[in-house]
This record gives structure tokens, C-alpha cells and sequence, in this order.
């Protein structure tokens, strides 16, 4: 009987996800456009784009194995401008691609990360998002970098952990360009760690515009060390701060939200946009000024962002 539901609880798993694969108004193109890297950081050291940047939340992983060499190349064809992805440490101290802090979901190995040396890791294989097996091998942040070298911009998560390692490989491959980094330090913490670094990487603030002082950390930043774009965050609509925030940010910095979940950005989400695209990512864009947003549909916010001219 056991095995007879572990059986039905996968097949029911591989069903949702080759039915969300397979979404027409979803399904991974070929852009006609592929833009370089250069292109791509002026638009976002404009603070008055009147674009929007596409983010591709672990690259595209609706049709490829998430931080994979697969994802990376999907998203450059769809015309993507920036893929997320995620670095842990082995236990030899080499930086691979992958989000959770275990083996078991993404491959076929089973725990920590940091337990495995990258010869171990690289025996194994990469698993989709329907868990079945693939020839893909966990990929290291270095063969990430090259491969992505001038033909799209990273974002890398989890990174902060790691910089100085990090920043080795970014001037190894010349890569250091094309990078954005983020996090929630307050600016003292980002002047002293990474004030050197900020001429090449581009550094982004994680607000949460939930906390009580998060209007104190956005002035501050402003004030001192104006960054490109503000990563912000909220919950609920009523919150007055995020039309507040649009006006403070105008023509200084970029505004950032992420459409992964419903709590991000208060409600206006992938999945609402999948039914009301205007009330989903329409509004971040019209009414919170938006001009990046992460997604985990991104060839269905390219459909839209074209239908209204706001991206390439």
C-alpha cells in the first residue's frame, strides 16, 4: 500500500508539472532579439527606464532543471535580461549552482552540500522539476559564469556569504559586469564590506517595506550611496508605503518586486497575472512603479511587457 501511494503522490507531482510545462500562453520561445550584457546594465543604470527588466527566478526551470547550464541558455533564447540563481559552498570550498542546502531535491545524491566534495557532486545528476532523472550534472559557479559571459546578466543569491571567493571567480572570467548581488545589510555594513566593488558589481538593497524602519533604511542608502534598484517587499495592499516608496525612489533608483508568491508583493503575483495580468503585474508596473520583476513566468511577462511596449 505504501508503495502504491508513494507511486500516486508521484505521479500526481509529474502530472502538475508537465501540465504547467505545458501552459501554451507560458510555453519557452526564441526571442528575436538577444542583447549583450552592456545593454543590458544601461538600462538598468537608467533611473528612468521606461522598460521593464524580466528576471528569470532560477533561470527556466518550467523546462529545464533549475540553476542549470539548460536554464541559463533557455532564458538567453527567450530574451530574459536577468537570471537568478543560487550558490552553495562544497566541502572543498568549490561554489556550485543550487538553491537548497541538501542534494536530495535537485539530484540524485542525498544530503548536505557542504558534506560533499565538487568530484562527488559531479557524479551525480541533475533532476527536473518532475524529480525524474536527467544527464545534466550540477554545474560550478565558474562554468555558470563562462557560460554566460556577454550574453546575460546574472543575479546571484546566496552570494553575499561567499563574496570574496565570489569576486575571484567574477575578475577570473571577466564577468564582473554583467552581476547583480542583493541583500538586506544596512549601508554601513554594504560601504565597509563592498564599497571597493560597486564601480563593476552592481549592489541592490532587500527591503521589506513590512518593517517599521524600512523608510529609514531607504533614505539612508539614498542619502550616502544611491543604489540602482531597491528589492521591495510586502505583503498585504494595505500598506501605504509602496506608493510612498515610488514617489521617494523617482528618478533616483530602480524599483525591483518579485511575483514567486502571493506575500512578496501584496497579492500581485504570477498567479494572479496568469488570470489578470493587468492586476497582477500591471499594477506593480503603473501603480507601484516596477521596472524589474522577478518571475517564474518568464516568457509569459515577456507576452505582456511586448503587447505593451515595455520590453525588447
Amino acid at each position: 500500500m505504501k508503495k502504491i501511494l508513494n507511486f500516486n503522490a508521484i505521479s500526481i507531482a509529474c502530472f502538475l508539472y508537465i501540465f504547467a510545462a505545458c501552459a501554451p500562453s507560458t510555453t519557452s520561445s526564441t526571442s528575436s532579439i538577444i542583447r549583450d550584457t552592456e545593454a543590458i546594465r544601461a538600462e538598468l543604470m537608467n533611473p528612468n527606464l521606461n522598460k521593464v527588466i524580466v528576471v528569470a527566478h532560477r533561470g527556466d526551470w518550467r523546462y529545464a532543471m533549475e540553476n542549470s547550464l539548460p536554464a541559463i541558455e533557455n532564458c538567453i533564447k527567450m530574451g530574459v535580461d536577468v537570471v537568478e540563481l543560487d550558490i552553495q559552498r562544497t566541502k572543498d570550498g568549490h561554489l556550485i549552482l543550487m538553491h537548497d542546502a541538501t542534494l536530495d531535491r535537485t539530484t540524485t545524491g542525498k544530503g548536505k552540500v557542504e558534506e560533499w566534495t565538487l568530484d562527488s557532486i559531479k557524479t551525480l545528476k541533475l533532476r527536473n522539476g518532475c524529480a525524474a532523472r536527467t544527464k545534466e550534472m550540477v554545474p560550478t559557479l565558474e562554468e555558470a559564469l563562462l557560460f554566460a559571459k556577454g550574453r546575460i546578466f546574472l543575479n546571484l543569491d546566496k552570494a553575499d556569504r561567499y563574496f570574496d571567493e565570489v569576486y575571484e571567480l567574477l575578475k577570473k572570467t571577466g564577468t564582473e559586469r554583467q552581476i547583480i548581488m542583493k541583500g538586506s545589510k544596512p549601508y554601513e555594513t554594504v560601504q565597509a564590506q563592498f564599497s571597493k566593488y560597486l564601480n563593476e558589481i552592481i549592489y541592490m538593497p532587500i527591503v521589506s517595506l513590512d518593517n517599521e524602519n524600512s523608510e529609514t533604511i531607504i533614505n539612508d542608502f539614498i542619502k550616502k550611496m544611491p543604489p540602482v534598484a531597491f528589492e521591495l517587499l510586502y505583503k498585504k495592499d494595505t500598506n501605504p508605503l509602496p506608493k510612498e516608496v515610488m514617489k521617494t525612489l523617482s528618478g533616483k533608483s530602480l524599483i525591483w518586486y518579485n511575483t514567486l508568491w502571493d506575500t512578496m508583493a501584496g497579492g500581485h503575483d504570477d498567479d494572479m497575472s496568469l488570470v489578470s495580468p493587468d492586476q497582477g503585474y500591471g499594477y506593480l508596473i503603473d501603480s507601484l512603479g516596477a521596472r524589474i520583476i522577478q518571475t517564474d513566468r518568464p516568457q509569459y511577462l515577456i507576452n505582456y511587457l511586448q503587447k505593451r511596449n515595455l520590453h525588447h
